[in-house]
C-alpha cells in the first residue's frame, strides 16, 4: 500500500509539472479607517502577502503590462470618493523583459488607501479588491476579496465584513463519517481481540496502576499519530515545495481524473473479495515481526512500536477502511480535511484502549470474539463493494463513458444490498462463516433496515429523486426511463427537457456529451451562449459551477432544485448555464484558451476553471452566481448550503438587484 500511494503521488506530480496555478489564498487583507477631520476619512488596506510571491502594484498599465490591484467601489451611499487610489507603500520598480516595460510590484506587504467624504451622516462602502501574485513558477489568474464598511460622522473605525467563500462540503459531517469508520474498524476481526489483551498487558505490565494507565494512554497517542502524522505531512510538504497551487492540483487530480478512479475502484473491489475470504492481505511478515521485537523494548519507544505493531497487522481491515475516509475527505476541496477527518477517524479507533486502561472492570461487559466478527468483516465487504463503485462513476461521468449511468448503478447497489439482507438473515454463507443456530435481535434489526434501504432505492429504477443518496449517485439526467411522476410539481417534462439550440437557433456548445439540466430547465453549457441569451431575454444569467465529480453538487440539485419555487424561478426568470470544472473532453480550437504564459488550455474543465478563478475569483464546487449583463455578479458567490428557503431569497434579491439596475 505504501508503494501504491508513493506511486500515486509521483505519477500526479510528474501531470501537474506543467499545469496552470490554481487559485490559492496567497494574500490576506484586512482595512483599517483614520478619521482625517472634517468628514474625511482614509480607508487603509493593508495586504499581507505569502512569502515566494510577490503582488503587482496599482500601475496602470496597457493591454501588453500585468494586471494591476485595483480596489472598486461598487456602493458609495452617503458619501463620495476624493481622488483615486493612492499606495502607502513604495512598491519595488524593475524592467521586466517578458512585458517590455517597468513594473511595479509588493514583498511581504503592501498598504492602499482611500481618501473618502462623507455626505450624510452615516454611509455604506461595498467594493472589493482585486489583485495578481505571481512567483518564479508562474502566476495566479485574478483573485478577489470583498468589504463593506460602515461610517458615522462620530467615528473612525470599522469592523472588516467577512470574505464570502463559495463552500466545500460538511467538514462536521465527514468528521461524524470518520469517527464512525473508526468505531466499525474496531469491529473487524483484525482489531477487535486485540483489545483486551493489550489493555491487559498495559496493566499487568506495571505495578504502579497510574503508570499502567499512562502508557496506556500513550499507545492511544501514538496510534493517533501514526494514522496522522503522514497525511500530514504529505500536504505539508507538497505545500512547502510548490504552494497551495501544487496541493490543490493533486487534490483535484485525485479526486477527477480515470486513472486514480479506476485504481481506488480495484482496489476496493480487491479488499471486498478479501472481507469476503477470497484470500487474506497482509504487510509483509518480515516488516512485522522486526516491528513487534522492538515492542518489546522498555519506555515510550517499546509502547511506540507496539502501536505501530497494531496498525500494520491490522492493516488488511483497516485499509479500505482509512482508504476510504481520506478519498472523500480529499474530495471536499480543503486541504486540511485529510488531517481533521483522520485525526478524528484514529482519535475514534484508538479511543477504547485508553478509555478500557481507565476504567478496567468494563473489559469483562465485552463481548467475546468468535464468528460474528467474520460477519462484521462481510458487511464491510458489502459495503466496500457498494463504495467503490463511486470511483468508477466518477470517471464514467467525467469521461462520458456512458458505462455506469444511474439506473445501472442503482441495481448494482440493489443487488448488492438485497444480498446483504440475506447474508444477514443466515440466507447467504462464506466460506469463514461459523454456522448460524438462530438470528439475533441485533442481526435482525440490520436485517431490517437493509431490507428496508433496499425498498426506498426501489423507486429510484423509474426516476424517483432519492435525495438521501443524491450525493452518491450518478446525475438523474444520465437515466434512460423516468416516469412522468417523478419529474417535479411544477412541469410536465422529463429531466432530460434541456433543448439542443439557442434562441437564435445555433447548436448549443458541449450539449453533445454533456448531460441535461435536471428538471427540464432549459439552460447552456457555455458561457458566450449564455450571456447572449440573457441580453436577448433581458433576464440575468445565473451561473451553475458544478462539477461531474462534485457529490455537493449532486445534493443541491436534489435537495433544492426540486422544490417548485427554485424550479420556477430557474426556469423562468433566469438564463442558467452550467459550468463543469472537471469534465475532462477536449473542445474544438475555437475555445481554446492561451494563458499569459503561453500554455493552452483545452480540456472543457480546465478552461471553465480558469475561467472561473480568473473572473469571480471561485474554485470551489458548487458555487452559483447572479451576474449582469457585463459579467458583474449582483450578489456575493453563494456555495454548498441546503437551506431552501435561503436558496429561494438569494434567487429573488438576485433577481430584484437586476431589475433594480436595469431602471
Amino acid at each position: 500500500m505504501k508503494k501504491f500511494f508513493k506511486t500515486v503521488l509521483l505519477t500526479a506530480m510528474s501531470l501537474l509539472m506543467g499545469s496552470t496555478l490554481a487559485h490559492s489564498q496567497d494574500v490576506q487583507w484586512k482595512y483599517r479607517v483614520n478619521d482625517l477631520g472634517n468628514n474625511t476619512f482614509e480607508i487603509v488596506f493593508d495586504a499581507a502577502i505569502e512569502d515566494t510571491w510577490h503582488m503587482y502594484d496599482l500601475g496602470p498599465y496597457d493591454a501588453m503590462g500585468p494586471n494591476p490591484t485595483m480596489i472598486t467601489f461598487e456602493g458609495t451611499e452617503g458619501a463620495r470618493l476624493e481622488g483615486e487610489a493612492y499606495e502607502l507603500t513604495e512598491p519595488i520598480v524593475v524592467y521586466d523583459e517578458v512585458f517590455g516595460m517597468e513594473i511595479g510590484y509588493y514583498e511581504h506587504a503592501a498598504t492602499i488607501a482611500q481618501k473618502v467624504v462623507l455626505t450624510a451622516p452615516s454611509a455604506s462602502l461595498k467594493g472589493y479588491v482585486e489583485w495578481m501574485v505571481c512567483n518564479d513558477v508562474g502566476c495566479t489568474p485574478m483573485q478577489y476579496w470583498d468589504f463593506e464598511i460602515d461610517l458615522t460622522s462620530a467615528s473612525g473605525t470599522a469592523v472588516a465584513a467577512e470574505t464570502t467563500a463559495a463552500g466545500g462540503g460538511s467538514l462536521w459531517g465527514m468528521i461524524l463519517e470518520a469517527i464512525l469508520w473508526g468505531f466499525a474498524a474496531l469491529l473487524t476481526p483484525c482489531v477487535f481481540p486485540m483489545v483486551p489483551m493489550t489493555v491487559s498487558f498495559f496493566l499487568k505490565g506495571s505495578e504502579n496502576k497510574a503508570r499502567g494507565r499512562f502508557r496506556a494512554g500513550m499507545y492511544g497517542l501514538f496510534i493517533i499519530l501514526l494514522y496522522t502524522l503522514p497525511i500530514a505531512a504529505l500536504i505539508i510538504i507538497t505545500r512547502w515545495l510548490g504552494g497551495d497551487a501544487v496541493t490543490a492540483d493533486i487534490f483535484n487530480w485525485l479526486a477527477t481524473h480515470w486513472l486514480p478512479n479506476i485504481i481506488f475502484f480495484i482496489v476496493f473491489m480487491i479488499f471486498a473479495a478479501s472481507f469476503f475470504g477470497a484470500f487474506d492481505i497482509t504487510m509483509p511478515s518480515k516488516l512485522v515481526n522486526k516491528t513487534d521485537t522492538k515492542s518489546d523494548k522498555g519506555g515510550l519507544g517499546g509502547i511506540f512500536f507496539m502501536a505501530l505493531t497494531l496498525v500494520l497487522v491490522s492493516f488488511s481491515c483497516t485499509g479500505p477502511i482509512v482508504g476510504n475516509v481520506l478519498i472523500n475527505s480529499i474530495s471536499g476541496g480543503n486541504f486540511w480535511q485529510p488531517i481533521i477527518t483522520m485525526f478524528a477517524f484514529s482519535v475514534a479507533f484508538a479511543l477504547p484502549f485508553t478509555v478500557l486502561a481507565l476504567f478496567p472492570s468494563l473489559l469483562n461487559k465485552l463481548p467475546k470474539s468468535g464468528g460474528w466478527l467474520n460477519s462484521v468483516k462481510v458487511v464491510l465487504g458489502f459495503v466496500e463493494l457498494a463504495l467503490g463503485l463511486k470511483f468508477l462513476s466518477v470517471a464514467d461521468q467525467t469521461y462520458h463513458w456512458g458505462i455506469l449511468d444511474r439506473e445501472i448503478y442503482l441495481a448494482l447497489w440493489i443487488a448488492i444490498f438485497t444480498l446483504l439482507g440475506l447474508y444477514l438473515i443466515g440466507k447467504l454463507k462464506f466460506k469463514h462463516d461459523s454456522e448460524l443456530k438462530y438470528i439475533s435481535v441485533g442481526r435482525l434489526v440490520l436485517a431490517i433496515i437493509v431490507f428496508a434501504f433496499v425498498a426506498y432505492m426501489l423507486p429510484g429504477m423509474w426516476g424517483a429523486p432519492l435525495k438521501g443518496l443524491s450525493g452518491y449517485m450518478p446525475p438523474i439526467q444520465s437515466q434512460d426511463f423516468v416516469l412522468g411522476a417523478y419529474t417535479g410539481p411544477t412541469t410536465s417534462q422529463a429531466y432530460t427537457g434541456t433543448s439542443t439550440m439557442t434562441s437564435s437557433g445555433d447548436t448549443k456548445k458541449y450539449a453533445d456529451f454533456l448531460a441535461p439540466l435536471p428538471y427540464g430547465i432549459d439552460g447552456y453549457y457555455h458561457y458566450g451562449q449564455a450571456m447572449e441569451a440573457a441580453v436577448k431575454a433581458d433576464k440575468p444569467l445565473f451561473i451553475d459551477f458544478t462539477g461531474h465529480g462534485c457529490v455537493n453538487c449532486r445534493e443541491m440539485e436534489q435537495r433544492v432544485w426540486s422544490d417548485p419555487t427554485v424550479q420556477e424561478l430557474l426556469r423562468n426568470e433566469f438564463v442558467v448555464v452550467s459550468l463543469y470544472g472537471d469534465d475532462k473532453k477536449n473542445v474544438p480550437e475555437e475555445d481554446w484558451v492561451t494563458l499569459p504564459n503561453g500554455k493552452v488550455l483545452k480540456g472543457l474543465g480546465r478552461i471553465n476553471s480558469n475561467f472561473m478563478a480568473e473572473t469571480y475569483g471561485v474554485n470551489a464546487q458548487p458555487a452559483y452566481i447572479i451576474v449582469d449583463h457585463t459579467g458583474k455578479p449582483l450578489l456575493p458567490v453563494r456555495g454548498y448550503n441546503l437551506n431552501i428557503e435561503e436558496y429561494i431569497t438569494f434567487l429573488k434579491t438576485g433577481l430584484a438587484e437586476y431589475q433594480k439596475a436595469r431602471q
